[in-house]
């Protein structure tokens, strides 16, 4: 089994289990194993050192006609697709498309410009009679990026088939295809292609099969390409720790930053190194690794640029530290509409449905347009602050004022505005009233609405039409089980577990995480593999008696089982959320903020824990689940009991 920490190594470290040498070789992938690739081609020739595809176009010869460079300048200049199709009239009439040089620079013009016609490049690539390795590349480039990606492999094929020697900047191309499409077979024979034509060294190239092999939710054998590349770089390592976040290795990513720069040739991070670990501590919510990462930002002067300080205003907003997030954003000479979108985002995850909306209209007074992400947040701070008026008025605006059509994100804020206002009907409605088809989240949406306000007979509904979508996950039926168990339905709670129990369906335990001196630590309900598990439970069981005093009363509703009173308090006392409080009380000095991360909703006795905890022991006590932040402080919560 794969593991991150087999890196540690003398020398160079490893990420693979398999012994030194190639894991994979030729005689893996016989031709019968390559139903698409062609087993009879022509030798390929030695790996060339890989370039830009700009790059590959060879000097012009000093022979050259005037007029034919003139040509070229004029290729390369060309903006209007009508000027094109006059270049392209005279190349065809004077027979210039069969030159190299002429029908590779208006092929790359037609073909890679933003305004891509790929119906129109093909037409130019099957004009040209014995098209070179070159203008293959341009056109499984052009595919690759294209909506037509699947297209560049079946170009591929076609280039070994004529006996065309594809270098590896054809195999990373029709890769890319491949990762357009998630598909793992084709990135298994082009990988034994490489492995045939000699081009295993190419770092390129193999950085591009870690990513297809990331895509395709193989992380074990990323990890092993990325010991196949004979000279590790910073690209080939930012590739190692986005394809852990990826396959949600996101503790193992974070640990890739003192990794790299502790091996013998130590590799210093860069901007893009930067840019990823900062997505991995707002996933994680570890705020600590977050200020490393922000200090060596500094450090190293990259602090100016706009996209790492958009990423340390969504870090900073995701671990708790709004005030942090909002001083990064005033103190930015140039603020584009992801940084105004990631600002408002923040304020609406926190609860600050005012200052979120008022923020957007200050970005529409200094002449910034909103996109689909600005408009999701100012919807989901209605939704999280309460604000039904705000809210319908927003929605309404998109289209007829900012022009921008709502999309299911847009809707799944809404429904989430009306249900927890209680208006159930009126989500329903507006849900059946879409133009596009609605999606397995939204059902969740309205579900969760529904748990909340105890409509069991909507919510049934609800898993029908999750059931119609084939989408039915095992979270929808703990929902309705709170719904029933809430309304004191026990029969239809049995019934449902029995459901439950007959199908397989296994459910998700709640988890919550808390950082400490940069390591994160996990709990689930009744966790017992903490190496402080003895002192965290006598710990909780002292903050049990010391809360009772304050007046805290476990919230019985919030235990699903058909218990007595007695028996459902003590399920409710290990809960993964107090379990973490418990540590953070343990393991801090008085006074210090607690801050855990949850991947569910907290629950109503948690919330209630949190909030008393946070009077009786003066802590501040910052608890983010899944979809916002609570902030707990003197015996009170930022969201004011709306949530």
């Amino acid at each position: 089994m794969t593991t991150i920490s087999r890196i540690f190594r003398s020398g160079r470290p490893s990420l693979s289990d398999s012994t030194p040498g190639r894991y994979l070789s030729t005689s893996a992938f016989s031709t019968a194993s390559l139903p698409f690739l062609d087993s009879e081609e022509s030798p390929s020739t030695a790996s060339e050192n890989h370039r830009r595809l700009q790059h590959q176009t060879h000097p012009l010869p000093k022979s050259r006609d005037e007029s034919e460079n003139q040509l070229i300048s004029l290729i390369k200049s060309c903006s209007k697709k009508t000027h094109l199709l006059q270049i392209h009239a005279h190349i065809i009439r004077t027979s210039l498309i069969q030159n190299h040089f002429i029908s590779l620079q208006f092929l790359s013009r037609a073909a890679l410009s933003p305004s891509r016609d790929m119906g129109y490049s093909s037409q130019v690539f099957s004009q040209i009679m014995k098209p070179s390795g070159s203008q293959y590349n341009v056109m499984i480039r052009a595919y690759s990026m294209s909506h037509s990606p699947e297209q560049g492999f079946y170009l591929y094929r076609e280039m070994r088939r004529r006996g065309v020697p594809p270098n590896p900047l054809s195999s990373s191309f029709v890769m890319k295809s491949c990762i357009r499409i998630s598909s793992l077979m084709g990135g298994l024979q082009i990988h034994a292609r490489i492995l045939r034509d000699g081009h295993q060294s190419d770092n390129l190239l193999l950085t591009t099969l870690m990513d297809l092999y990331s895509c395709c939710d193989k992380f074990e054998e990323a990890c092993k390409v990325f010991d196949e590349i004979p000279q590790w770089d910073t690209v080939s390592w930012n590739v190692l720790i986005s394809c852990c976040i990826h396959n949600r290795r996101t503790r193992d990513a974070l640990r890739m930053f003192d990794i790299m720069q502790s091996t013998a040739d130590g590799f210093e991070p860069d901007d893009v190194t930067c840019l990823l670990l900062l997505q991995a501590c707002a996933n994680l919510g570890a705020l600590e690794f977050g200020e490393r990462v922000h200090n060596y930002i500094e450090e190293h002067g990259y602090d100016g640029a706009l996209n790492l300080c958009n990423s340390l205003i969504t870090m900073y907003s995701r671990c708790g530290r709004l005030e942090k997030a909002y001083s990064i954003f005033k103190r930015m000479d140039e603020r584009n509409v992801v940084s105004w979108s990631a600002m408002i985002s923040g304020f609406a995850m926190h609860g600050y449905g005012r200052e979120a909306i008022e923020a957007f209209e200050q970005m529409q007074q200094l002449g910034v347009s909103p996109d689909d992400q600005t408009l999701t947040g100012v919807l989901s701070a209605c939704s999280h602050c309460g604000l039904v008026d705000d809210g319908l008025m927003f929605f309404d605006r998109m289209s007829k004022v900012f022009g921008i059509e709502p999309n299911i994100h847009h809707y799944g804020c809404m429904v989430d505005l009306l249900g927890r206002a209680g208006l159930l009907d009126q989500a329903y409605q507006l849900i059946m009233s879409m133009v596009i088809k609605p999606d397995s989240t939204l059902w969740r949406t309205l579900l969760g609405a529904c748990r909340i306000h105890r409509h069991a007979t909507l919510g049934e509904r609800v898993i029908g039409h999750l059931i119609e979508l084939k989408a039915q996950e095992a979270g929808d039926y703990v929902l309705l089980l709170n719904i029933y168990s809430s309304v004191g339905n026990w029969d239809k709670v049995t019934d449902l577990r029995k459901f439950m129990k007959e199908k397989g369906i296994q459910t998700s335990p709640g988890c919550s995480t808390i950082e400490l001196k940069g390591k994160v630590h996990e709990f689930v309900v009744d966790d017992i593999l903490h190496p402080r598990t003895d002192e965290i439970y006598e710990m909780l069981d002292e903050i049990g008696k010391q809360l009772k005093i304050a007046g805290y009363v476990a919230e019985l509703s919030s235990e699903l089982h058909n218990l007595g009173a007695e028996e459902k308090g003590n399920r409710l006392s290990y809960h993964s959320e107090k379990l973490a409080i418990a540590f953070g009380v343990l393991a801090t000095p008085p006074g210090t903020t607690i801050r855990v991360a949850k991947n569910l909703r907290i629950c109503v006795d948690c919330h209630n824990f949190a909030k008393v905890l946070s009077g009786a022991y003066n802590r501040e006590v910052v608890i983010r689940d899944r979809t916002r932040f609570h902030h707990f402080r003197e015996g009170q919560c930022s969201c004011n009991g709306y949530w």
